[in-house]
């Protein structure tokens, strides 16, 4: 299979497309949508998290698909525009958007925890990435009900299937975006090993 060119992108493109590619992910869809059809500020609600799961928490599936669709979204299109520069520029876009949904600056760079919108980059970079991923994440959501547990495998297994497949350029990006969604999972990670970590479909 092709392997993607890192190479022949000027630095100054690559680091617009890191900067675009942040700034579309700082947008913070949870906390816009759930204000903007009256549920209230979404860091008092449940986690505190600005992400879909915990939009979830507000009853309202609806503005939860919304919040999913904008957090995704938000890496997938940067990641498009700028391949017309290359791969490499593609591939700082996403690393930007991803980085700017964790770390956003206009909230004190207290974000998300990136599931969305690390399917957002797979989407925009190696698309049939998303296929494993869900085929992973299903199975484990089904198998032992937590949306966590699943989305951790479901992103170690990713990587690997790019391997497999002979995506090395998109491999060693998935491992970097699933190397920070570990460590913004730590939390969630020491309740499941404690068995305290709520599942899906459990109240609050």
């Amino acid at each position: 299979m092709m392997q993607f060119d890192w190479t022949g992108t000027p630095v100054g493109t690559v680091l617009l497309a890191l900067g675009v590619g942040y700034l579309c992910g700082t947008i913070a869809f949870g906390l816009i949508l759930t204000k903007l059809f009256g549920l209230g500020d979404l860091r008092s609600i449940g986690s505190g998290n600005i992400g879909a799961t915990n939009v979830l928490r507000t009853g309202n599936k609806k503005v939860a698909a919304l919040t999913l669709l904008g957090d995704l979204l938000k890496a997938t299109v940067p990641v498009v525009l700028f391949w017309r520069f290359g791969a490499l520029a593609a591939a700082a876009a996403g690393l930007g958007a991803f980085l700017g949904h964790l770390f956003p600056v206009w909230l004190g760079f207290r974000g998300g925890k990136g599931v969305a919108t690390y399917i957002g980059v797979l989407l925009g970079f190696a698309p049939w990435g998303v296929l494993v991923f869900a085929l992973v994440w299903l199975g484990a959501a089904k198998i032992w009900r937590y949306s966590s547990l699943a989305a951790l495998l479901a992103t170690v297994v990713v990587p690997f299937g790019y391997l497999m497949m002979g995506d090395l350029r998109a491999a060693e990006l998935s491992a970097l975006l699933t190397i920070l969604v570990y460590w913004k999972h730590a939390p969630n990670i020491r309740r499941l090993r404690a068995g305290t970590e709520g599942r899906i479909g459990a109240k609050g």
